[in-house]
């Protein structure tokens, strides 16, 4: 078993729990997690109930090839922005038999960032095929990799939280 934070598992729980009383199910395209969120709610018993599938997507290249991001978008806006998200969690969505989807690209560091993208800028999107939408741009700041990743790990979770009330 992996060592989440208690914070985590809890959100988790609350998510399986819910969406399995619900029989919703729940994709998850990653990049700068790396698989983190999918791997949170597997954490929990009975979680096959509700995750469908899991992108990892840390690539421009994997992002085009398994979610349909636009390489124009890449191109125009860069992995890290609203635009690649909005495309990542739709394309998670639509690739899945999903009822809800949650997407997140960001800059981790401890490299990596620049003036107008620094480390820690995160974007996350989740959708609800039903319509719902969310969208945040989190700016964690440079707080060191780790904390990065369970920060976007934790604010993914409560988007889906969010979401399926």
């Amino acid at each position: 078993m992996m060592h989440f934070p208690d914070e985590t598992i809890a959100l988790a729980q609350k998510i399986v729990t819910d969406f399995t009383a619900k029989k919703w199910m729940i994709a998850t395209a990653e990049s700068c997690t790396g698989g983190l969120i999918a791997g949170a709610l597997t954490e929990i018993p009975g979680s096959s109930a509700v995750v469908d599938r899991g992108f990892v997507t840390y690539t421009n290249t994997a992002k085009m090839e398994m979610l349909g991001v636009q390489e124009q978008t890449l191109t125009q806006f860069g992995a890290v922005s609203k635009e690649t998200a909005l495309q990542m969690v739709h394309g998670a969505l639509f690739r899945s038999h999903a009822d809800f989807a949650v997407a997140v690209t960001g800059i981790a560091g401890p490299g990596g960032g620049s003036t107008e993208k620094p480390v820690g800028l995160v974007h996350l999107a989740a959708k609800a095929r039903s319509g719902g939408f969310i969208h945040h741009e989190m700016r964690y700041g440079d707080i060191g990799r780790d904390k990065v990743r369970l920060a976007t790990l934790n604010t993914a979770l409560e988007m889906l939280v969010t979401l399926g009330r």
